[in-house]
């Protein structure tokens, strides 16, 4: 006979808190071990999570909506019937955020109280880039509730959301009973435009005299930028002319390749000669890692920013690389995206260049050993060597650099190698 303690888990290395989105199981329901218990929101995504003990949920500590720190604990899950009111009163009289203790009343049974955690759903470490669904049908949470409500069974169904996920629209299809979409599901940019995403309005509106409190990702990125600006860091800056890889575009837009996957295709070309640029600190020394992974910065609908990650962006062709980024991205905006799909980058772009911007220098994000930041293309005058003028479009890169394991010569070399690759090869991306 037990009662275990359900923390709330760490789904991410800097996830300091969570927030409860859904409990997919009420007090008194019975749970088996690896069922899905609960989605949390993280600093990045919304994941369902599963729990390592069968038994019934006694009682929820941190109802939804309600946020909790990182292994507190959420909720109690006993073992028996017979132990679910001896598990209410030892959550009584204790805090949301605290982790509850034994029972201090004389006339109760014996009961050992077990620290356990919830498991995230299992994840490989790199996805095989021929498939970008999981083998678990993902489903919504509105879903899901709709789904046990109609008494539907979502593995049945096959869904219409990003990546496949069951939405509530297919639920309420297969009951006869037609839902209204909701506005965040709807795609909010054509496949060109993938690297930045407009902010919408704010869900709280901002009034003179008020203070808006950070999103939970918001909070994430304030932390990570602080944490960042702790790196000995240095920047150089590099023009590019793009009329190659500009009319290379045009080419092959129709066949959906987007610029964000010509950019990062034109990265992890060049990473491959300058293994050191792709490196990372560590106080053992430069960490080299096994593959090419190009984070590129999203903004967030509702605030803040991701980096979702292009995966051995070096081996995948240009069709695969643009497919892959759209599911990223569409994945990132209802905050679906795995942990590995957003925190296992080896170098990020970031591209303003859309908006117009002609130069900026960006932070470097916490554990990797550079970003680039991509201004926008314009049309020059540029003089040659025998005095006569023409017009060439030129972009303006600036590089930012951990300089305790890069150079200023590693970052010169890697910028005139990726200008010589746009500039003069650009067809070899298609390769």
């Amino acid at each position: 006979m037990a009662i275990h303690e359900v923390f709330m888990p760490a789904l991410s290395s800097t996830m300091t808190e969570g927030k409860i989105v859904s409990w997919q199981k009420s007090p008194g329901d019975k749970v088996e071990k690896g069922e899905i218990v609960v989605v949390v929101e993280s600093d990045k995504a919304d994941m369902d999570v599963e729990t390592f003990y069968s038994g019934y949920i006694a009682t929820i500590v941190i109802p939804a909506g309600e946020s909790a720190p990182v292994g507190s604990a959420i909720a109690l899950v006993a073992e028996t019937q017979a132990e679910i009111e001896i598990a209410k009163q030892q959550a009584q009289g204790k805090s949301s955020a605290a982790t509850a203790t034994a029972p201090t009343t004389t006339s109760a049974p014996a009961a050992t109280a077990t620290a356990t955690t919830i498991a995230p759903p299992a994840t490989t470490a790199t996805p095989a880039p021929a498939t970008l669904r999981s083998e678990r049908p993902v489903v919504s949470p509105r879903a899901r509730k709709l789904a046990k409500e109609y008494g539907i069974a979502v593995e049945t169904l096959n869904g219409t959301g990003p990546n496949g996920r069951i939405t509530a629209e297919d639920v309420g299809a297969a009951a006869g009973k037609p839902q209204a979409a909701p506005a965040h599901s709807q795609p909010a940019a054509p496949v060109a435009t993938p690297a930045y995403v407009p902010p919408a309005a704010p869900a709280i509106a901002a009034v003179a005299g008020t203070v808006v409190p950070f999103t939970t990702l918001q909070a994430a990125v304030t932390r990570n930028m602080m944490a960042s600006l702790s790196v000995p860091t240095f920047r150089v800056g590099y023009t590019i002319e793009t009329n190659n890889l500009d009319a290379l575009y045009k080419q092959i837009k129709a066949k959906g390749v987007t610029m964000t996957a010509l950019l990062a295709k034109a990265v992890a070309m060049t990473l491959a000669k300058h293994p050191t640029v792709n490196a990372s600190y560590t106080d053992a020394g430069l960490n080299h890692p096994g593959s090419i992974n190009i984070a590129v910065a999203v903004s967030m609908p509702d605030g803040g920013l991701i980096t979702p990650v292009l995966q051995n962006a070096d081996k995948l062709d240009l069709y695969s690389l643009s497919r892959m980024w759209k599911d990223l991205v569409d994945r990132a905006r209802i905050k679906q995206l795995q942990p590995q799909e957003y925190s296992s980058g080896t170098f990020t772009i970031s591209n303003l260049g859309m908006l117009g911007v002609d130069r900026f220098d960006a932070i470097l994000p916490s554990g990797t050993g550079a970003i680039l930041a991509v201004g926008a293309s314009h049309p020059q005058v540029v003089a040659s060597e025998d005095g006569t003028f023409a017009i060439r479009r030129q972009m303006q890169v600036n590089m930012t650099a951990d300089h305790r394991i890069i150079y200023g010569a590693d970052a010169a070399n890697f910028l005139k190698d990726l200008a010589l690759l746009i500039q003069t090869n650009a067809q070899s991306l298609t390769l």
